[in-house]
């Protein structure tokens, strides 16, 4: 579609339909919220933003009946924000990426209370959306903690840092003094799977999950607010029968795999505090803990191959890969004022671990004598963060007073990797059976890691009105790594009112991302179901590290950072109830770090593949990668979003309609490197990894959703369409396409008393999935049963109910 085109349409269309809806009344809209990401002005309204910017209530978060998962809400809600469920993917099943503008997810910054979060320890190698990326967990910060999200929809990076470069989401914790409440969840999947072998009725993945917080008083006027959730989700299963011949033992159709949702069990906890310490200082800070259980299954594994002992596991058997997750946050600081200087002074520190477990496996290579029960090792992300922000506003004979802001930063991170027990890696006395616990083989000594970095940072930024239709924003910010060098980022952002109804913003900045310390020392052997010739098999791949003499020997070179070019013009027209902006952008990237191809692979020239092989016969694995950059694309969209509310006496009416168009485009791809160790160049990025960057999230998701309450009743109606995505095989002729879905989502409330509310609600009222696997693409196990790039999942509807407590 020509972008121009389409940007074009959509803003007629939106600006005919603002004047059609402003014109049926012209009652006042409701005090707008105040935002506080892509502004360092105290009391700029969302629509008075120079930026774009999403603020989400915490209420409404809550009441999306999808298992109390923040990053599902924010989808929910968020054209521009996807979630995919991806399964059988390793660890990426236990921390799920989301995605902004359809970029990566490490492309998104995440700030708890304006402040840097941390990132996970995981780093995505397998097959998903987010593949090679290592990001902020947003499932780990309960809604029942939240009073607010604020989603800034454009580059950032001079204001906020690297990673700014799709976005910032900016997750506000709830702050009260008193009063109190409590959420009580359950539901479960009800619905038909119809796959390619055949059809089934489905009752699982109950969730239940329940949810508290309580504001109280500290001191005279500070508040201390403590919010607490527990969560327990069953596992679903949409895997494919298996083909019968997998499964003589057995004699008739049955499901040997389990793909879907791991089951989850999680414990969450945080306090929010701020207490004065005099007319103009007071203190502030967080903690927060979350201890998260999870299990989810591997490819099943056939009878009668080299992963199995048929005297152990006759009829194949099931890995699952089983993860003890434990993330935790303390933050703290004070504000005040200074010299005329609103100054504030803030120190955080937060840690993610995550321990492997593989149970109800094996190492085949010992035969019947092996344990089907492994420790296979941890992961382990830590951040320390220092800030100190200066502000103040002068008289320059402006409209308004210039507003000057600065501060420096210092931040140090650290990445380790802890190696599993030696039955979990280690070949057994049989050289012809694979030699690690299947579904996950455990980490290595050799790649066991700990490694730093720290880096300091400063910025300058100037905000005001010129007069006072003209406003502006300048940001310039230096940044300096101790493992990589310097880097400079600017923005500019202008905004005119025409008058009280319409305005044109725009901007334009630059942006970059450092190379993640998972990226760069990440190493570990694991089982791909990967595309050999023309038939899927299991083969053992080895992540290596850039800095490894493997990785040297196939091409690797020491990671820089990415870098962006971020361009936006915007309008935004309110009249009476009724809002509405369209934001059109271009995002160009250079430099990308991803994921190299398996080398050897089906491109690679015979000579080459052989060299290679005598590399890695030492390493006991079939194949190898590493992370290099060298990938350029163009990103091109439009964010439209109107709002309308209808006051009809006793009752309130809310419409929203809100459309993301997203396009990229990959403009140059890693050359090809000259190696003399190899008779010819390695092929790196091939057409899998190229197509998923261009077509593996929606081009097109268009949200519409009513909200009617009268006296005790409440309703919601939402519909989210998507456009068809597309998952790419490096051979043609095994592509899969999700194909297009509308998904309808109802929810009904009775208050039965002032302080309880009771509700019902059906997600995917009609049952939507996508289109199945293809049985020639499934293995004969038939683990996979749907894509697993579908943005909505493939886990069908969702039957749910809500009790809330307020006092």
């Amino acid at each position: 579609m020509n972008f121009r085109a389409t940007l074009f349409a959509a803003a007629s269309a939106a600006t005919l339909w603002a004047g059609g809806a402003a014109a049926q009344t012209t009652a006042n809209a409701e005090v707008e919220e105040l935002v506080v990401t892509g502004t360092r002005t105290e009391g700029r309204s969302r629509l008075e933003s120079l930026s774009p910017v999403d603020v989400l209530q915490g209420e409404v978060l809550a009441r999306q009946g999808n298992g109390a998962e923040l990053a599902q809400a924010l989808a929910n809600l968020t054209p521009a924000v996807n979630f995919p469920r991806p399964a059988i993917t390793d660890g990426s099943d236990h921390v799920r990426p989301a995605t902004l503008r359809g970029l990566q997810p490490d492309q998104t910054l995440v700030l708890i209370n304006g402040m840097r979060g941390h990132t996970s320890a995981l780093i995505n190698v397998n097959t998903s959306i987010g593949r090679g990326a290592s990001a902020f967990d947003l499932n780990t910060i309960p809604t029942v903690a939240v009073q607010q999200v604020e989603v800034l929809r454009e580059g950032a990076a001079a204001q906020y840092g690297s990673d700014a470069i799709a976005g910032v989401i900016n997750i506000r914790l709830r702050e009260a003094r008193e009063g109190g409440g409590a959420i009580l969840n359950y539901g479960i999947h009800n619905t038909t799977v119809k796959t390619s072998r055949g059809e089934r009725d489905a009752n699982d993945g109950m969730t239940q999950s329940v949810a508290m917080w309580q504001g109280l008083p500290l001191g005279a006027e500070g508040f201390l607010t403590v919010s607490g959730e527990y969560l327990l989700r069953k596992a679903t299963n949409r895997s494919d029968f298996a083909n019968a011949t997998a499964l003589p033992a057995y004699g008739r159709p049955i499901v040997l795999g389990r793909y879907g949702d791991p089951e989850l069990r999680s414990w969450s906890t945080y306090v929010n505090a701020g207490l004065p310490l005099n007319e103009t200082w007071e203190a502030y800070g967080y903690a927060g803990y979350q201890r998260r259980d999870t299990s989810a299954a591997a490819t099943a594994r056939a009878y009668n191959n080299a992963n199995n002992i048929p005297s152990v596991y006759p009829g194949g058997f099931l890995p699952k890969i089983d993860t003890d997750i434990v993330d935790y946050n303390v933050q703290g600081g004070v504000r005040g004022e200074v010299a005329g200087w609103r100054t504030d002074l803030g120190v955080s520190y937060g840690r993610n671990e995550l321990d492997y477990y593989t149970v109800n496996s094996i190492n085949a290579s010992f035969g019947a004598a092996s344990k089907r029960d492994f420790y296979a090792g941890s992961l382990g992300y830590d951040q320390t963060l220092v800030n100190l922000n200066l502000s103040r506003g002068f008289e320059m004979g402006l409209a308004e007073p210039l507003n000057i802001a600065a501060g420096v930063e210092y931040r140090r991170e650290s990445f380790e990797i802890g190696a599993g027990e030696p039955a979990s890696y280690s070949p057994g006395p049989d050289p012809t059976k694979a030699p690690l616990s299947q579904g996950f083989g455990g980490f290595r000594p050799s790649n066991a890691t700990d490694v730093n970095r720290h880096n300091w940072s400063a910025y300058l930024d100037v905000e005001g009105q010129l007069t006072e239709a003209l406003g502006f924003d300048a940001a310039v910010r230096y940044e300096d790594y101790s493992d990589f060098g310097s880097k400079v980022t600017g923005k500019l952002s202008g905004r005119y009112d025409f008058n009280e109804n319409i305005a044109l913003r725009a901007s334009v900045s630059s942006g970059f991302k450092a190379p993640a310390l998972q990226q760069q020392f990440f190493t570990y052997t694991s089982t791909n179901n990967t595309l050999v010739g023309s038939t899927f098999q299991l083969i053992e791949v080895g992540t290596f590290p850039v800095s490894s003499p493997v990785a040297r020997a196939l091409g690797a070179q020491p990671l820089e950072p990415e870098t962006s070019m971020n361009y936006s013009v915007g309008l935004v027209y309110r009249r009476g109830p009724f809002e509405l902006t369209v934001d059109a952008y271009q995002i160009d990237i250079e430099n990308r770090i991803v994921l190299s191809e398996n080398l050897p692979n089906n491109n690679t020239p015979a000579a080459t593949a052989a060299a290679i092989r005598t590399i890695l016969q030492p390493f006991g694995i079939s194949a190898a990668r590493f992370f290099i950059n060298g990938v350029d694309t163009t990103t091109k969209g439009v964010d439209a979003v109107a709002r309308y509310r209808l006051e009809m006496g006793e009752s309130r009416l809310d419409l929203t309609a809100a459309l993301n168009l997203n396009y990229t485009n990959i403009t140059k791809t890693p050359g090809l490197p000259t190696l003399t160790s190899l008779p010819q160049p390695t092929f790196l990025f091939d057409r899998q990894a190229r197509l998923t960057f261009e077509k593996g999230t929606p081009e097109r998701k268009l949200v519409l959703s009513g909200d009617w309450s009268r006296n005790q009743l409440g309703a919601t109606v939402r519909m989210t369409a998507y456009d068809s995505v597309l998952l790419p095989q490096n051979a043609l002729g095994s592509d899969q396409t999700t194909g297009n879905a509308a998904l309808v989502d109802l929810e009904g409330r009775y208050d039965v008393l002032d302080n309880v509310t009771l509700a019902l609600g059906v997600n995917n009222v009609l049952d939507e999935y996508p289109n199945y696997t293809p049985g020639f693409v499934n293995s004969p196990t038939g683990s996979i049963g749907f894509p697993g790039y579908s943005p909505f999942g493939f886990n069908g509807r969702f039957l749910y109910g809500r009790l809330s407590v307020n006092w």
